[in-house]
């Protein structure tokens, strides 16, 4: 790159910081002004404004054009109606990928969070409680395409001779025969469960240590003066204590597996009956150039989304009216 393509780069930089400056210099005067008039809802709309544009531009702009695209063909010149979505519910591979995707954000959530209010529990309290958050937790710091890299290193399979995969060697070890883990359907949309499982645990034991630390000791000292096993103060004293951490917990697992698309595209490509809704939409759209299947692919996505932050949204207002 020569000298005056840099200068040119970084006389539009300046024009940039520039503008974004005088933006922001304008908004305070506009602020100021309006205040001094004292213009509560005026103030308010000035700030409001540039987020307000930017959520309409990046945000409800492409929801509704997607929408829109998936009434399309696959090069957006003619209207096909529901033909999509007809086609999302009776193709084998798109029911397939339906169901992959509903068999994810079932067990991931449940197990995730499962996983980790156990172990939450049994670490509460003990000595190097820190060093055991910090070993459950490391793996919320690898990326997941690094965590795919590393279990398709453990599911590696070779026809003969000495295996490097470690699920295949503790097999042989046994005398058995190695398997294709990933060729296998069924078992290899669990084993790329266990990936996701494996990285979300930590971030669910950290959340729900900190929640099991709220949870008033007298309540807990009470349950047990009369006579609960530690079974029952779990299930009916604990578990109700931190219902609020535990949903969200859960949400946030369930609204992370619902956007999964690098484990999959990792490990199997979508190959084998392992395919799910975000990598499906992106092989659409991207790879087999149908945008209208692509687009109807996220406007699932984004269907199975909105029940659920309704939800959320829903138990948050009740906590609020609760804590009144």
């Amino acid at each position: 790159m020569n000298i005056s393509a840099l200068a040119d780069r970084f006389g539009l930089l300046v024009i940039g910081l520039v503008a974004f400056l005088a933006i922001l210099l304008a908004l305070y005067g506009l602020a100021e002004l309006a205040s001094r008039r004292d213009r509560s809802r005026a103030v308010a709309t000035v700030f409001l404004a540039p987020a307000v544009i930017f959520l309409l531009v990046g945000l409800v702009y492409p929801a509704v054009r997607t929408l829109v695209m998936s009434l399309f063909s696959g090069d957006g010149t003619e209207f096909v109606g529901i033909d999509n979505y007809k086609w999302a519910f009776t193709n084998p591979d798109a029911l397939q990928t339906i169901a992959n995707t509903a068999a994810w954000i079932v067990i991931v959530p449940l197990l995730s969070t499962g996983i980790g209010l156990v172990y939450a529990v049994l670490i509460d309290g003990r000595r190097g409680e820190r060093t055991y958050k910090a070993l459950v937790f490391l793996p919320m710091g690898i990326s997941f395409v690094g965590a795919s890299i590393i279990w398709k290193f453990i599911y590696q399979y070779k026809a003969s001779g000495e295996q490097i995969g470690l699920a295949n060697q503790v097999r042989t070890w046994f005398g058995l025969d190695p398997i294709n883990w990933l060729n296998v359907s069924v078992l290899n949309n669990l084993l790329l469960m266990v990936v996701l499982i494996w990285i979300e645990v930590g971030f669910a034991t950290v959340v729900l240590s900190a929640a099991l630390k709220g949870v008033p000791t007298e309540i807990i000292e009470a349950a047990r003066i009369d006579g609960a096993s530690p079974s029952q103060i779990f299930w009916r004293v604990t578990v109700p204590s931190i219902r609020s951490a535990i949903i969200v917990v859960a949400v946030t697992v369930f609204i992370a597996t619902l956007k999964l698309f690098d484990i999959v595209r990792a490990m199997t490509g979508g190959h084998h009956g392992t395919d799910v809704l975000a990598h499906n939409m992106w092989d659409q759209a991207f790879r087999l150039g149908n945008d209208g299947r692509g687009a109807t692919m996220a406007v699932l996505l984004f269907a199975l989304v909105v029940p659920v932050v309704i939800y959320q949204v829903r138990n948050m207002r009740r906590q609020e009216l609760e804590g009144r």
